[in-house]
């Protein structure tokens, strides 16, 4: 992989994935800046996987801000669902009433699961890509990771963000919601996709 320098764009405007992102890259002394700092604009998400999202958003902060970008896209898939809500797991909590709500967007899942019958099963995983782009030529590299685990209702915990509090992963009892942050970053998707990017790094 090609050198990163001391200082990476993180392309999100979510403030929850910055905090992850930046507490998974301290240990390598590399600085990240948010897009919200930087005034980044939102890219439009038109890819049909998350590795096609997260490549879009890396190369769009890399040729504006002229430095290396790394950008998730990552989402829950619910296999009574089909999947779903899959890559439009943040357009799920932006469709409701009154603008992002994930709680609502929780509930949307829920009752689409319970609309599926009471076989249905609750088993679902977080997905994640991570995407590495440098400015000027378009490069760029993407790893991949996910959790398994099973939805829970009512959601629980405060921790986390988006659909966390209804997520508990296989082997768990706790869900995203209720862990601590640490515990959660140890086996999480974006954990995953980080450690492989880690790998490429080294």
């Amino acid at each position: 992989m090609r050198r990163i320098g001391d200082k990476m764009v993180i392309a999100t405007q979510n403030e929850g994935k910055l905090r992850e992102i930046t507490a998974l890259l301290e240990p390598y002394g590399i600085e990240c800046v948010g897009a919200a700092e930087l005034d980044l604009p939102d890219v439009e998400e038109t890819g049909v996987s998350f590795v096609d999202n997260a490549e879009l958003k890396a190369r769009a902060a890399a040729d504006l801000t002229g430095l290396p970008a790394l950008a998730d896209d990552s989402g829950l898939c619910v296999d009574a669902l089909g999947g779903m809500p899959g890559i439009f797991s943040a357009r799920w909590a932006e469709e409701c009433e009154g603008g992002r709500d994930f709680f609502a967007a929780m509930e949307r899942v829920w009752n689409a699961l319970q609309a599926c019958g009471p076989r249905a099963s609750g088993d679902a995983h977080f997905a994640c890509a991570l995407a590495i782009a440098w400015p000027n030529d378009g490069q760029a590299e993407a790893f991949e990771g996910r959790v398994d685990g099973a939805l829970v209702w009512p959601p629980r915990g405060q921790r986390g963000f988006g659909y966390d509090p209804m997520f508990v992963a296989a082997g768990h009892e706790e869900t995203f919601g209720e862990m601590d942050p640490e515990e959660k970053h140890a086996i999480s998707h974006r954990a995953e996709a980080f450690r492989k990017l880690v790998e490429a790094l080294d």
